[in-house]
């Protein structure tokens, strides 16, 4: 088990604070196993510096996937965005 170390914009933060927010969507750019420690440092991109409020998350989940490998087009991506739900 690793703690990872990641940025959150303001925006996002309080609704992963209160748990109503249960996914992150993240540049596949580090390795993160299910048990691994999400912690999150909420940032000020106007200001360009961390605000000190952070938050732990425990990584019960990990999907991987590659553009080249997704059922729709890049230009229907380029067209309406990629959308990644919740669901209990």
């Amino acid at each position: 088990m690793k703690t990872i170390e990641k940025k959150i914009d303001p925006a996002f933060y309080d609704a992963v604070a209160s748990g109503a927010k249960k996914f992150e969507l993240r540049l596949g750019d580090f390795e993160a196993q299910i048990g691994d420690v999400l912690l999150l440092r909420e940032y000020d991109r106007a200001n360009n510096a961390y605000t000190g409020r952070t938050i732990e998350k425990k990584i019960t989940d990990v999907r991987h996937f590659n553009i080249d490998e997704l059922w729709w087009t890049i230009d229907e991506i380029r067209d309406h965005g990629l959308q990644i739900l919740s669901i209990e």
